[in-house]
Parts: structure tokens; C-alpha cells; sequence
């Protein structure tokens, strides 16, 4: 489903503190995911650095914004954010800096994301961490919930679709 504002636009903060956009890591496919590291579906960080290790040179990247605000599971500073991902999971893909992803104060980009539709034909809140937009070259973006994990057929098909051969 297209969202009005391309997503692809909306200025976001790294990890570091500078300003980048979706737009920064190419014209391929991004994967956004609101992660957190005392999480359940912390696990995920495994499948999606294996997302990003099989398809990056094709032109996917995985992008991780790290939310404080489901039970307050990724309670560290950014920087322990990045520390505890690359150590633990050996992320390589980019983290940015902590985010709101729901309420008033909600990133600006995960305010355009949530307008668009899960499988179920629903919009609205982020429900947990690890949910995944999956935003297409086109600026198109699918919605996955947290429970559909990063290499679900459905999004490697979508991948691969988008992705360079």
C-alpha cells in the first residue's frame, strides 16, 4: 500500500546523531524494524542480519530504530543499543537512534509508516518490537507484525522481487 508522504524523505536521526533519510542507504529495498533488546523477538536480530548478509549486495538494507516504548525493553542509550547488536548478534546493517514509534511524539517517519495496512488489512499503532515495513523501490511499503519473522517467505518473495539479480 503507498503511503501519501514518500517514506523514502522523512528525516530520521543515526545512531551517531546525524541526519539521514531511507533515501541515504540506496534506491533499493529498506527494511525498517523497531527493535529492542529485552524483547522476546529479540532473536529476530539473527534473521534479519542474515537478510542483510544475503541481500545487501543486491540492494537491501536493513535499518534498525531502537523503541523504548513497549515495556520498556531497550531501556540503554544508543550507543549500548549499537554495542550490545553488534556484539551479541554481529549486526553489520545501520541502527538509528532511539525513536517513538506510536502516541504524539512519534518519529515523523513511523508516523507515514503506520498509515499503511498489515495482511489483515490493518493500519494504526505499531503493536511491538520487531515489526517490520518493508518500503519497495517504488516507495510502496508492506507491513509485517512482529510475529512474522524477517525471513518469512512472504517478505523474501518481496525481497527478491525488488532486489537486483
Amino acid at each position: 500500500m503507498s503511503i501519501a508522504a514518500d517514506p523514502r524523505t522523512i528525516p530520521f536521526a543515526d545512531a551517531h546523531g546525524a541526519e539521514k533519510t531511507l533515501a541515504d542507504y540506496g534506491d533499493g529495498v529498506i527494511l525498517v524494524v523497531n527493535v529492542a533488546s529485552k524483547c522476546g523477538f529479540t532473536p529476530q536480530y539473527e534473521q534479519l542480519e542474515q537478510l542483510q548478509r544475503a541481500y545487501g549486495d543486491r540492494g537491501l538494507t536493513v535499518v534498525g530504530f531502537p523503541c523504548n516504548q513497549f515495556m520498556g525493553q531497550e531501556p540503554g542509550s544508543t550507543d549500548e543499543v549499537v554495542e550490545y547488536c553488534t556484539t551479541t548478534w554481529g549486526v553489520t546493517f545501520p541502527i538509528a537512534d532511539k525513536v517513538r514509534v506510536n502516541g504524539s511524539h512519534a518519529a515523523p517517519l513511523f508516523k507515514a509508516l503506520k498509515k499503511t495496512k498489515d495482511g489483515k488489512g490493518l493500519a494504526g499503532p505499531v503493536a511491538w518490537n520487531f515489526e517490520k515495513f518493508l518500503v519497495l523501490p517504488s516507495g510502496e511499503v508492506r507491513r509485517f507484525r512482529s510475529k512474522t519473522v524477517p525471513d518469512d517467505p512472504a517478505i523474501v518473495r518481496l525481497i527478491e522481487e525488488h532486489v537486483a539479480s
